[in-house]
């Protein structure tokens, strides 16, 4: 067996016109590693205390139509304790049987999100598909809150 090398008389390397692509190969598969096990340390859930509410206030109307869900899930439309059964009459004799009111949704801190809910779908089973939920107004600036609507509703 015999082999020969072949040598160039000037002593210069050929030059070769292909692209290496090895090394891009292997960034690409370190970056799919990474994100892969980054990836589900980005999802984890998160403790959100979301009665709070930096956004800037929509305008109440003159005499806005309050929902209340109280911590012990008795329902108060504006200052009256209604019972659920007899929610829906009560609430179409409130508005009048506009079925176009917004009902501003304030729920107590207590309330599960479960609960909180259950009265939405109490209000979309009553016709009424307008809600606006009502949160504390913290400004970054100021550490007074003030009750204040805000701009999150269903149309």
């Amino acid at each position: 067996m015999g082999s020969r090398i072949r040598q160039a008389m000037d002593d210069d390397l050929e030059e070769s016109h292909e692209i290496n692509v090895t090394p891009f190969i292997d960034v690409i598969l370190v970056l799919l590693i990474i994100f892969m096990v980054a990836a589900p340390l980005a999802t984890v859930d998160v403790n959100v205390d979301l009665p709070g509410s930096t956004a800037t206030p929509a305008p109440r109307p003159e005499t806005p139509l309050f929902l209340t869900l109280k911590d012990d899930l008795t329902l108060a439309i504006g200052n009256d304790s209604v019972p659920r059964p007899a929610f829906a009459t009560t609430l179409d004799a409130k508005t009048k049987g506009d079925k176009q009111t917004r009902i501003f949704l304030r729920a107590d801190k207590a309330v599960a999100y479960g609960d909180l809910m259950e009265a939405m779908n109490l209000l979309r089973g009553a016709g009424y598909l307008k809600i606006a939920l009502v949160g504390l107004e913290t400004a970054p600036a100021s550490n007074s809150p003030a009750p204040a609507a805000t701009g999150a509703s269903t149309p």
